[in-house]
């Protein structure tokens, strides 16, 4: 018997998984792949998504197998200066290719206990008031007291659940690789800068060893699940650019749409979805991988706390009324994205307005907030303006704040010397630190690293603690 089974054990299962084992919880990881993908597609982690890792601990790791490029030219590739106010010590795009990440998150979360069985896939469940049995494909039942779906688009958790998954489907296509080219540098420089003055979406661009990311506009939209071929790449690039610069000795080639699709629900009883399984939407702007993460990061805590028996009773509920939300607004700001990358004339007038806009320094900080997460803000009750966000890395006396919080514990930072957290102890840590960089006496943080509360009253912060916490213990 487990607490959780994970069907799924890509990044944001195995975030998952090492975010339940902080608590203890029993969990079984099942992944349909024998291996990671043997492809190496760079994706990229936004702000938010390294300050969740230098949170537990990660980042030092992760980042020495990756390449940091500048926090800039996100919303819809129109180029623009790093915004001042981004307030992150991480405040830069974190490239790494994706089996990489597979694996170290995933060396991660089995050091801490969590179990993995790949080739193992999830054919059917049954959910009853004690938990959830599921059928794998070639292999015993699995009894466990929650299951949660972070099997991607085509969730099979999601579609035995019954959950619908409204939106658009893809309307344009676009084909992605890596490959050599042998064409010279400067020739295949002047060819692209020519080309994406006319369609954003065509780029041509080194990543070393004389290869280069190839990425163009497909002539419609085929079988996502037949990958594309080097020579569908060499027909579109001399229809669009005149030449095929050439290409040869392909690393990856795949494909992409722009469907835009949202679960109508996250949760339904003890079965839940995370990640791709819940939303998808067009990769422009590089925020899937990362909402995917931050749901883990948003659930693991809550379903770890109603596992072992602490949990509030709505506080499982949050999950879908937080992280449903946002993925929301990335939908959206992903369709306007994929409209401004139109070649089509109406588009191409917004595209340059907002070109000009975004040399106005608030607009551009906006637009990078919302793509890398640093500006949400959760409902979690009244207070000042920094209740409900996360709080950025602070340094302390003896460390950093992030430091303190590897655990996957709540924390109150307390500048007053006056506050303590008492029979939450075992739940919540409590750091004094009168000389804390602090817009206030003293605040509240969840797991995950949002502001619960700030202010300096006893009763108020027990009432806090009660209410995302738990009864005292």
């Amino acid at each position: 018997m487990f607490d959780v089974v994970i069907a799924g054990g890509g990044p944001t299962g195995a975030v998952l998984a090492a975010e339940l084992r902080r608590h203890d919880v029993r969990v079984l990881v099942l992944e349909k792949e024998t291996e990671p993908v043997s492809f190496a597609r760079i994706v990229g982690l936004h702000i938010r998504s390294l300050e969740l890792m230098a949170m537990r601990g990660l980042l030092e790791r992760i980042a020495e197998r990756g390449r940091k490029r500048p926090a800039a030219g996100f919303f819809a590739a129109i180029p623009a200066p790093v915004p001042d106010g981004l307030d992150s010590a991480h405040d830069y795009l974190l490239g790494i290719p994706q089996p990489v990440i597979v694996t170290l998150l995933e060396e991660h979360a089995a050091a801490l206990g969590a179990q993995f069985r790949h080739g193992c896939a999830v054919t059917r469940f049954e959910s009853d008031d004690e938990g959830v049995t599921v059928e794998v494909d070639g292999a015993e039942p699995v009894r466990s007291r929650y299951l949660v779906g972070c099997d991607g688009a085509r969730s099979t958790v999601r579609k035995l659940l019954g959950v619908g998954f409204p939106g658009e489907p893809s309307r344009t296509e676009t084909l992605m690789g890596e490959m050599a080219a042998g064409a010279p540098p400067e020739e295949i420089a002047a060819t692209v800068a020519e080309r994406r003055r006319a369609d954003p979406r065509f780029l041509v661009s080194p990543v070393g060893d004389q290869v280069y990311r190839v990425i163009v506009p497909a002539e419609g939209v085929g079988d996502r699940a037949e990958p594309p071929t080097l020579d569908d790449f060499r027909l579109r690039l001399r229809a669009l650019a005149g030449t095929d610069f050439g290409v040869h000795s392909p690393r990856w080639l795949s494909r992409f749409g722009d469907a835009t699709r949202l679960a109508e629900h996250y949760r339904v009883g003890r079965v839940l979805l995370a990640g791709d399984a819940a939303h998808i939407h067009p990769p422009i702007g590089g925020q899937g991988l990362n909402l995917g993460l931050q749901d883990a990061f948003n659930l693991g805590w809550k379903l770890a706390a109603q596992v072992r028996g602490w949990a509030p009773d709505t506080l499982l509920d949050t999950y879908e009324s937080e992280r449903r939300p946002v993925a929301a607004d990335v939908l959206d700001n992903t369709r306007a994205q994929i409209e401004l990358s139109s070649t089509e004339p109406g588009p191409q007038a917004v595209r340059r307005l907002l070109t000009e806009l975004m040399n106005f320094p608030e607009v551009n900080r906006h637009l990078i907030g919302k793509i890398t997460a640093i500006d949400v803000r959760y409902d979690v009750g009244d207070g000042p303006d920094l209740v409900g966000r996360r709080l950025r890395d602070l340094a302390l006396a003896g460390g950093s704040l992030y430091d303190r919080m590897h655990g996957g514990r709540g924390l109150v930072l307390d500048r007053t010397g006056r506050l303590a957290v008492g029979r939450w102890s075992d739940r919540v840590d409590h750091v004094a630190d009168p000389t804390a960089p602090l817009e206030a006496p003293a605040v509240l943080l969840r797991p995950d690293g949002y502001v619960a509360w700030a202010g300096d009253e006893q009763h108020e912060l027990d009432d806090r603690l009660a209410r995302w916490f738990g009864p005292a213990t």
